[in-house]
């Protein structure tokens, strides 16, 4: 099952434009993913009402996931663990403030 951890920098948090560059990025890559952090169940990170209510802090460390039973047909697990990748990229690049 293809996971990644990373910090979320941007000075906000995952609110507003942070959020919604995320959620853009999400849905562009195709893929059900999800994140979650320490005390609290994954959301759909897909959809920007979950992700700006899950308060995800700056400073705070998440984790991104895509169960494998959950690719669509034709996606590998090889593509997920990239798109993953750049997901955490773009979290730990957005300005801390």
């Amino acid at each position: 099952m293809p996971v990644r951890k990373a910090t979320v920098t941007a000075a906000i948090g995952l609110h507003a434009r942070p959020a919604a560059v995320f959620v853009r990025a999400v849905t562009e890559t195709g893929l059900p993913v999800t994140i979650r952090k320490a005390g609290i169940d994954a959301v759909d990170a897909r959809s920007l009402l979950e992700v700006m209510t899950a308060d995800f802090n700056c400073g705070c460390e998440v984790e991104l996931r895509v169960t494998e039973a959950a690719l669509p047909a034709g996606r590998s697990v090889v593509e997920a663990e990239s798109a993953l990748s750049g997901l955490a990229e773009l979290l730990e690049s957005q300005k801390a403030g």
